[in-house]
């Protein structure tokens, strides 16, 4: 659907107007088929109801389809000749063409007034019709066409199809019955097949069937396509093949695979039950070659009814030029098509009742309840769906049974589909003729294909890589934590692991070239290699499978005054001043009426350090008597309160996490010697580290460390996990954000191999097992890391709490000075006034003297002053 743009509605819009004229210009080359019952015995003629049929008229289903429908409504009004409405088909050739078959929707709908559209098997074509009959409110009818979710949306469309999750829960079961475990599944590379599969792989994927293949084929592949793509899936091992093609492709199919040897003993092919719905052409030799094939095809159950319309429709095609005479059966779409037409006859009498139970087509399709060809008809959420599968052996170029898929979960051989004899298949010949069923494998698994992997060889972390080559047979072997996982997840492939040596040093962009280059030489390449966006340039790469991201790894603490290192030497210095500092304010407060703050100076020096320090203990034992003394220890003991908590919960984090104290222009930083990805990390924004030292192995890590050479470490993730591993009471890792994809295993450009092994590392790490791998090669378990550092509280942080606490105390004081101002104001009075007068008296003195010296003037003065006193007194 993508391919056409169709899911922008504006779009459609524009192309329904534009294929209305296009319609226009086809309706001369269309033919219009009106079923006429002639044989009314009323007195007027019968009302004629317009329904449209767009089919590829060039197929073999479009032409049985046609003649069945026609067919069908003939006999419908030969039966209730007394209905007062006849069903007309007007019937538009889509020659395969999605956008011809919207054209013709529209046609009809314009031109002729359609009142229902029947449409073919499709996918496309279904889903343009149904978007038509969406906006147009007009039912449309789809036969055989894949059931999608996709179409789900659309409420005026009706489907009749087989049950796709019925046949995807008999295959799986009928692939558990005989004990295999592994498929290949080969489809048709084509918008209908494709979108029917889909549901089978999902139900093969929770059932434990694995699909170690997927090989899609279309009408135009070539035989040395075939060849090739065929050559790959058999040296697989497997010999169990679900095969979803059309008749033209799976025909070809069967004849290049008996060329190479896969029709024969051993092998088992499944095919779909929409396969098996298209085989109408098959000459006998074609059929030869398929011999021993099995498939699902929809159940319809034997009746005289349905042996009667079938001997019919076979006299009436030597009549019928347009249908040919290579058609030979009715096919399944065909016996739906029967039904669908007496289901719609029959609703569109309803409708013109008077007393009418149904006001819309639609409706009254839906209610249709009848038993019809197919066996009971009945439309449940807008589907007609048959979920009884009958599974055949093909023979020669025939075909036998040998039993059955009931939706209720069961096989049976009998023909009353009966879970009574549950379980139970008659005998299968096989192809190869044999009637023993294959094991699943052939004598090339039994062999295992070999797998030639490159294998990173520094051994610098050899818990996560060591190679070791034996000099006598010189062979390699490897072992160490990404090994492990490598072999955990491809053993379930039964591949031959051959490990060979990389011998050219840790650049891996030159290992991706390589494995590039010669894909003649090397399958894989394993150990201890970052997924990058240079390396998926020429190779493939599995998912993950370590943590993602670079880390920082330094030496823990151990200084002895690490109880300084919560406060800053600022706040230290400001706090133990105000400590001092409310001990004086305290002290100038109580010190006139209480005892407790009186005694010698030494005794009160005392006094004024204890009650500031103590109150950080909340030990202090003078009772305080003034208030605005009381006022200023709550205040601050307030402050104490939140600077205590805060240095307790500091030093908390601190001993717990270490913090990393990193400048960027003295401090070294150790990293993985010759890596580039730690290269690009210690030059980008985030560290912009000027003095950096390569090192090679995790003993060199620790030493750097310990001797304080490097201040600390930066690398990826897995190898800072061997460093924690082997030391983790010296060394503490603080992560950072993920910006590296970490560790993957490399394979060629397209091999199915990269989702396999996949699919298999994320079931390691769902069920555990990637862990218990990791646990076992990092012994100790890894010590607490966190992406936040703690930092030291700073003087500026708390200068709001030392601003209130300053204030609070002046605001203290200069109520204490105002109170002492009061109190002692009268004799603050005499005093200025006596020292005023005896100013005034020197001055008199002295200006006296300036103007007339004379000896008598000390006499005179003094007795100035002794009369001064005199008078004071």
């Amino acid at each position: 659907m993508k391919r056409f743009g169709f899911q922008n509605p504006t779009l459609v819009s524009f192309l329904l107007v534009l294929l209305l004229f296009i319609s226009n210009c086809l309706a001369s080359s269309q033919n219009d088929d009106v079923n006429k019952d002639s044989g009314s015995e009323y007195d007027r003629v019968p009302v004629q109801v317009p329904v449209g049929l767009v089919l590829d008229l060039g197929s073999v289903e479009g032409k049985i389809v046609r003649s069945s429908l026609s067919m069908a409504l003939s006999d419908f009004y030969t039966v209730h000749n007394n209905y007062k409405t006849r069903v007309s088909l007007s019937v538009r050739n889509s020659h395969g063409e999605p956008l011809l078959a919207l054209a013709s929707g529209v046609d009809l709908l314009q031109a002729v007034g359609v009142e229902v559209i029947i449409v073919g098997s499709s996918f496309l074509e279904t889903k343009l019709l149904a978007e038509l009959g969406e906006k147009a409110r007009v039912p449309v009818v789809s036969l055989n066409s894949p059931i999608s979710s996709s179409l789900s949306r659309y409420s005026h469309l009706i489907q009749a199809a087989h049950d796709s999750s019925s046949e995807a829960k008999g295959i799986t079961a009928f692939i558990h019955e005989f004990g295999w475990n592994s498929v290949v599944l080969v489809y048709e590379d084509d918008d209908d097949w494709r979108e029917s599969i889909q549901l089978m792989v999902d139900h093969f994927g929770e059932n434990e069937v694995r699909v170690r293949s997927k090989v899609g084929f279309s009408s135009s592949s070539s035989d040395e396509l075939m060849m090739d793509r065929l050559r790959k899936v058999k040296g697989l091992g497997v010999t169990v093949f679900v095969v979803h093609l059309s008749e033209l492709v799976a025909t070809h199919l069967f004849q290049v695979a008996e060329k190479l040897g896969m029709m024969g003993e051993g092998f088992a092919w499944i095919l779909t039950a929409k396969s098996m719905n298209s085989f109408h052409e098959s000459t006998g030799d074609t059929r030869e070659v398929m011999e021993g094939v099995v498939g699902f095809k929809s159940y319809i159950p034997k009746s005289k009814e349905l042996q009667n319309f079938t001997l019919r429709w076979r006299k009436s095609l030597a009549n019928d030029e347009a249908v040919g005479l290579e058609i030979n059966r009715l096919s399944i779409a065909g016996v739906w098509a029967h039904d669908i037409a007496w289901a719609l006859a029959r609703a569109v009498e309803v409708t013109r009742m008077v007393n009418a139970s149904s006001s819309t087509l639609l409706e009254a399709i839906k209610e249709n309840r009848f038993k019809g060809l197919s066996g009971d008809f009945q439309i449940k959420d807008k589907n007609f769906l048959s979920d009884k599968f009958e599974i055949v052996n093909l023979i020669g170029s025939g075909e036998r049974g040998v039993g059955f898929w009931n939706s209720n979960g069961s096989f049976s051989n009998r023909r009353r589909l009966s879970s009574s004899t549950r379980n139970k298949l008659e005998t299968i010949i096989w192809p190869g003729g044999s009637a023993q069923s294959p094991n699943g494998r052939n004598s090339g698994e039994i062999k295992r294909k070999k797998l030639r992997v490159l294998v990173t060889s520094s051994n610098r972390f050899p818990r996560l890589v060591k190679v070791t080559t034996d000099p006598a047979t010189n062979i390699v072997s490897a072992e160490g934590f990404c090994i492990d996982v490598f072999k955990a997840s491809i053993n379930p492939f039964n591949y031959d692991v051959e490990f060979i040596l990389w011998r050219n040093g840790s650049n891996y962009d030159k290992l991706a070239h390589a494995l590039y280059n010669q894909k003649d030489k090397y399958d894989a390449a394993v150990g201890d290699i970052t997924i990058t966006s240079n390396r998926l340039k020429y190779v493939d790469f599995t998912m993950a499978f370590t943590e993602l991201g670079l880390g920082i790894v330094a030496p823990k603490e151990r200084s002895m005054w690490v109880f300084f290192q919560p406060l800053t030497r600022d706040l230290w210095v400001t706090s133990a001043a105000f400590f001092v500092l409310t001990g004086i304010i305290v002290w100038l407060i109580e010190r006139p009426e209480n005892k407790e703050f009186q005694g010698s100076w030494s005794e009160q020096i005392g006094v004024i350090f204890w009650f500031g320090f103590s109150t950080l203990v909340y030990a202090h034992r003078e009772k305080l008597k003034h208030n605005l003394s009381r006022f200023v220890v709550t205040v601050w003991v307030f402050a104490v309160l939140i600077l205590t908590t805060s240095y307790t919960a500091t030093l908390t984090s601190m001993m717990t996490v270490q913090q990393i104290r990193f400048n960027s222009n003295t401090d070294f930083v150790g990293h993985l010697s010759g890596s580039i990805i730690a290269n690009a990390s210690l030059t980008g924004p985030r560290l912009r580290a000027t003095n950096t030292k390569g090192l090679n192995t995790s003993q060199d890590y620790a030493e750097a460390l310990l001797n304080k050479t490097v201040a600390f470490i930066v690398d990826e993730l897995p190898y800072l996990n061997v460093l924690l591993g082997e030391k983790p009471a010296q060394f503490i890792m603080v992560k950072s954000q993920c910006t590296t994809n970490g560790f993957g295993f490399m394979f060629q450009k397209g091999d199915e191999l990269v989702h396999n092994v996949s699919t298999e590392i994320a079931k390691l790490r769902t069920e555990g097992k990637l862990g218990e791998i990791e646990k076992g090669w990092f012994e100790n378990q890894l010590p607490y890391t966190t992406d936040d550092i703690s930092n030291p509280i700073t003087l500026y942080r708390f200068r709001g709490l030392f601003m209130i606490t300053g204030l609070s105390s002046a605001f203290a004081l200069a109520i204490l000075v105002i109170l002492w101002l009061r109190d002692r104001w009268k004799d603050l009075v005499n005093s200025v006034n006596v020292f005023i007068s005896r100013l005034l008296v020197h001055f008199r003195i002295l200006l006296a003297r300036t103007i007339h010296p004379s000896p008598l003037d000390d006499h005179i003065g003094e007795s100035v002053v002794q009369m001064g006193q005199g008078n004071r007194q």
